[in-house]
């Protein structure tokens, strides 16, 4: 089994190097799950060394010259080999235990994608209310959130992959419809959680919960209009890291 583990970067130098660093240890024992696995780097218009950093912890890299968060995965998975796809942020740090339950999980028929639980690289007022709230979601609706997205390369190539209509939550639409897909193919969503993924809570530090609540509120209103206007999508947009 060959896993392509696909990392969009915007202007990321500051935080690649410990993703790429943890990833690689805590892959170290792949081989002997017969799991041989490679790094792709997607480049998404970047102004600092991403690229560069990249290249030096040896990993492929692919350049999006369109700053859009689905292009950059898109692109990237284009860019991939293998049977299964791992699409990780770069401001995330998987350990070697969530890495071998991931390995576990791929390895079986019945499963066609999923996603993992998620905890915050430090403690901000809300992001655990927000976390519990989040996984309570993600389970009910089957939904992987983009920082831990793993998914079967033949199912992506058939869903076409992210949406180019979304600049964000671009991960549940496409969560949507590969439900449609395990269902047809008798297969299923599975959701890690002995082992959360450890992340960033920059997004968080950058806006009060007060923002956080008003976008949220407003995709509500909106029917999710505002997640495919990127001026609307400033959090993820505006360049601060």
């Amino acid at each position: 089994m060959h896993l392509s583990i696909v990392i969009p970067a915007w202007n990321e130098e500051k935080l690649l190097p410990a993703t790429l660093q943890a990833l690689h240890s805590a892959c170290a024992s792949f081989s002997a799950a017969g799991i041989s696995w490679e790094v792709i780097v997607c480049d998404n218009n970047s102004t600092d060394r991403t690229a560069e950093v990249a290249r030096a912890a040896g990993a492929t890299v692919v350049f999006e010259p369109v700053n859009q968060i689905s292009r950059a995965r898109n692109t990237g998975a284009a860019a991939a080999s293998g049977s299964w796809l791992l699409f990780l942020d770069a401001d995330s740090t998987p350990s070697a235990p969530l890495m071998q339950e991931l390995a576990a999980t791929i390895a079986r028929p019945d499963v066609l994608f999923g996603g993992c639980a998620l905890v915050m690289d430090q403690p901000l007022p809300g992001s655990e209310f927000f976390i519990r709230q989040w996984h309570r979601l993600a389970r009910w609706k089957h939904w992987a959130a983009g920082s831990f997205f793993f998914v079967r390369r033949d199912a992506f190539t058939e869903s076409g992959g992210f949406s180019l209509e979304f600049f964000a939550a671009e991960e549940l639409e496409l969560s949507d419809r590969l439900k449609k897909i395990a269902r047809r193919q008798n297969q299923h969503f599975v959701f890690l959680t002995n082992h959360p993924l450890v992340t960033s809570a920059r997004k968080l530090a950058f806006r009060s919960p007060a923002s956080h609540f008003w976008f949220m509120l407003k995709t509500a209103l909106t029917g999710g209009r505002t997640l495919k206007r990127r001026e609307s999508c400033d959090i993820w947009y505006d360049g601060r890291r």
